[in-house]
Parts: C-alpha cells; sequence; structure tokens
C-alpha cells in the first residue's frame, strides 16, 4: 500500500479535505503547502460530464495563460521562404525545414512545432516520432497556421494545450508556486472560462464535476465548483 512521505501528511493537516474552497482560497493553500526544495508547478484537474468515447463529447482546445506558464518554451517553427524571417522576428528559437532530419536522426529538443500548412505532407512522415510525445502540429491548436508570427508569441508567452483524457478528465498547468496568488488566480480563470466555453453540444447534465489545485509534489485542494455551473 502506497503511504505519503512526512511532509506532505504534514500538509495534508492545513486543508479540509471535505471541503471544497473559493478559487482565491484554494491557489493560497496550494502555495502555503508546497514544501519542494524548487519551484514546483501549480496544475489544475478537472473531472467532466462527458464521455470522450463519442467523438462529439472531446474536450480539447487551447488558451493563452495571461500571467505565462513559468516555464521557457523552446519553439521550433518549419517553414520556408518569408516565413523564415518572420519567425525568427517573432522569436522562436530554430527555424527551418532541416530541422526535420534533425528529428529523424533523434533531435528533440524543443517543447512546441509550429509549421506552415504547405510543410504539412513532410511533417506527417514523423508521425510516429511526434504524436506520441504531443509535438505533432495541429490546426485546432493554432500550431498548423501561415500566421507563423502569432503562433510563435502565444507559445512563447504562456499558450497551453488541453484534451481531456479517457476518464473524462483534463489537467492542465497554471503557472508555478513563485507566482502570485493573483497571476495564478487570472491563469486559473482563463483556463475555467475556456473549459467552460468548450462545453459539447452533446454533453448531458452537470459538465464540471469536480475541480482541484495543486503543486507537483503537494497535496490536492477540492475548489468550489458552483461558478462555474
Amino acid at each position: 500500500m502506497k503511504t505519503h512521505g512526512k511532509k506532505f501528511r504534514a500538509a495534508s493537516e492545513r486543508r479540509d479535505q471535505n471541503k471544497a474552497y473559493e478559487s482565491k482560497q484554494a491557489i493560497a493553500l496550494v502555495k502555503d503547502m508546497a514544501f519542494a526544495k524548487f519551484d514546483e508547478s501549480v496544475e489544475v484537474a478537472i473531472r467532466l460530464g462527458v464521455d470522450p468515447r463519442h467523438a462529439d463529447q472531446v474536450v480539447r482546445g487551447t488558451v493563452v495563460l495571461p500571467a505565462g506558464t513559468g516555464k521557457t518554451m523552446r519553439v521550433l517553427v518549419i517553414a520556408a521562404g518569408a516565413k523564415i524571417q518572420e519567425a525568427q522576428e517573432a522569436g522562436a528559437d530554430f527555424v527551418g525545414t532541416e530541422f526535420l532530419a534533425k528529428i529523424k536522426d533523434g533531435w528533440l529538443d524543443f517543447d512546441v512545432m509550429i509549421a506552415t500548412p504547405d510543410q504539412m505532407g513532410q511533417i506527417g512522415q514523423l508521425g510516429r516520432v511526434l504524436g506520441p510525445r504531443g509535438l505533432m502540429p495541429n490546426p485546432k491548436a493554432g500550431t498548423v497556421t501561415f500566421d507563423v508570427a502569432k503562433a510563435v508569441r502565444e507559445s512563447k508567452g504562456g499558450k497551453i494545450e488541453f484534451r481531456v483524457d479517457k476518464g473524462g478528465n483534463v489537467h492542465a498547468p497554471i503557472g508555478k508556486v513563485s507566482f502570485t496568488p493573483d497571476q495564478l488566480e487570472s491563469n486559473f480563470t482563463a483556463l475555467m472560462d475556456t473549459i467552460v466555453r468548450s462545453k459539447p453540444a452533446a454533453a448531458k447534465g452537470v459538465y464540471i464535476r469536480n475541480v482541484a489545485i495543486s503543486s507537483s509534489m503537494g497535496p490536492g485542494v477540492t475548489v468550489d465548483t458552483t461558478p462555474f455551473r
């Protein structure tokens, strides 16, 4: 049977497991309970009232977190011609079609791949490498576009992608423990607003069932879902 460490148990005693907190209270508790020696991520887990086995109930989308993610994103842009300079001026870390050969050889030192539509034929051949790692560009995520400058700026500025898993849950980061409460609150609100707007028409009953916030190593804090119903 799995048991938690002494620090985790001590942190857990600071919250009421049977209480659903307002988001501001939950965020304050998460920050207070964080005990790791590194700057932990703050993550949100959302239980949705959908059945992902049906295509018309899959919840997927992107959101730009107002305060960023706290992580420096390495952006690769696969493009040619004038789009190369456009991507470079927008702040892309790697630009050019020559990186496709490097990926075939095992290079994966990037966090986001953005591509122009005309390059997707070549990128599709790398599906087995990029797909399982969540690196394949996708039009729905805004990473297949001719407006590479906007895509690069959004990726660098705090854009995240979310997708419901097989159990009907969405997991997403909203920043770091070192963020201020207001920064975490603004990111949390942006995420929840986007999730609510992404409700499938086919979803019946209660849509937002449970929400919890936690740090990477700390215990979760249940959030009152009333504002999202």
